[in-house]
């Protein structure tokens, strides 16, 4: 015995500086039937699959589930529960595995129920819808959680009924179904109220709580909910999570023109461990926002694309932003003018004329400018606002008056009886 375990420190300080020859020890030590340990052989899965993941070898580390699969009668439950949920973690941190990753989940899951492991399945289950919501998968992801809810509502396993209404609600929102997203996060919330919630799954709550209200235009709310997890992941450092919820606080105050706490949020303790170009991205935004600056914009959009363009929260809110600027800065631009040159527009906002035209025949057509595009003579012409129409409000106050007469009458003649 104190030989195996003799094999299985030099394996760990191979580990160290020459992982691949830490490889042949551990499958030695997994292998080996004349070891009555079990836990020295769980150790050793764990190791080897740490040094798997470390090189890259994520087939390897799908074989090695495989192969210990008979280990797995011979431990408790629970045990087997961790090891597999622990490799599949180890190669999700090996890059363009997602693929891999949804194939393993399933095999896993076909095995479990052979074996009617339903604890574990349920886990991998959950594992794997959210897998589907990371390739877009969002149809896929729901069918499986639909299933999986019933179950888990009846068996009561209240933490991970939390997991998966709070990936319904992600799964629905990519849908841009936001009533039943809201709806799924209000279910997560209150089955969290009535466990002990792990801090980082608190945080994962209130980040998409953060979103939901960020979609609503509520900035404020979303700010408070952006912080509340940004201080949970920092605590856990999760650095890529608590720099994601620190933009999204950035992008809060922007929207809501605050633009002189932008400084105070970035050079504030917590976040100037996580400056980068994610912050710049959204320091340089608020500069932009602040000149009202269209071309300025669309080249920090180009020069951020990875921090602005790849997330679809940022995307969203900042298209929106830039339109209304582009309308403020057109409007300004046009007052003076009755009729004016398209072109010559295009050149005072210092942006292409094919977009300037395209954005003032949406305007026209919102009733944000009274005007018509001549096309023929690439011009616009731009018309005296209308006077309002008075009929709706007066028709309005008639309709008013006649109710109070109505009521009036009825009084009376109630009296009369």
């Amino acid at each position: 015995m104190a030989d195996f375990q003799a094999s299985y420190d030099h394996a760990v300080e191979l580990q160290k500086e020459r992982p691949k020859e830490a490889i042949p020890l551990l499958l030695g030590l997994i292998t080996n039937e004349q070891i009555g340990d079990e836990k020295l052989k769980e150790q050793a899965i764990y190791q080897l699959g740490e040094v798997y993941a470390t090189l890259g070898l994520a087939e390897e580390l799908r074989s090695l589930l495989r192969n210990i699969r008979p280990f797995f009668a011979q431990i408790a439950k629970a045990k087997t529960a961790k090891i597999v949920r622990t490799l599949i973690d180890l190669i999700s941190k090996i890059p363009n595995t997602t693929d891999l990753q949804i194939e393993l989940c399933k095999e896993s899951i076909e095995w479990t129920k052979h074996e009617k492991r339903t604890f574990l399945r349920q886990r991998i289950e959950t594992k794997l819808a959210a897998l589907y919501l990371q390739t877009q998968q969002y149809s896929a992801g729901l069918a499986l959680l639909n299933n999986l809810l019933r179950e888990v509502k009846r068996l009561d396993d209240k933490l991970l009924l939390v997991e998966i209404q709070l990936l319904e609600s992600q799964l629905h929102f990519a849908l841009r179904n936001l009533p039943k997203s809201k709806a799924a996060l209000t279910s997560a919330r209150t089955s969290a109220n009535s466990i002990y919630c792990p801090p980082a799954l608190q945080a994962s709550i209130d980040m998409q709580a953060g979103t939901l209200h960020a979609e609503e235009k509520d900035y404020k709310t979303a700010y408070s909910y952006f912080i509340e997890a940004f201080e949970g992941y920092n605590t856990l450092e999760h650095a890529e999570k608590a720099v994601q919820n620190l933009k999204y606080m950035l992008l809060c105050k922007i929207m809501l023109n605050s633009l002189e706490d932008i400084q105070a949020v970035v050079s504030g303790k917590l976040a100037l461990k996580y400056s980068g170009r994610s912050l710049d991205a959204m320091r340089e935004i608020a500069a932009a926002h602040k000149d009202r600056s269209l071309s300025q914009f669309e080249r920090l959009k180009t020069e951020y694309a990875d921090q602005l363009e790849s997330d679809v929260l940022v995307k969203g809110h900042l298209s929106e932003l830039y339109d209304t600027l582009l309308e403020q800065n057109l409007i300004r631009l046009i007052e003076p003018f009755s009729c004016v040159e398209i072109s010559h527009v295009a050149k005072l906002i210092d942006l292409p004329v094919h977009l300037v035209e395209k954005k003032l025949s949406q305007m026209i057509l919102d009733k944000k400018l009274f005007g018509i595009l001549d096309q023929g003579n690439n011009c616009l012409i731009v018309f005296e606002d209308p006077p309002p129409n008075k009929t709706y409000p007066a028709a309005l106050q008639t309709i008013t008056e006649i109710g109070r007469v109505v009521d009036s009458l009825y009084e009376k003649a109630r009296k009369i009886h």
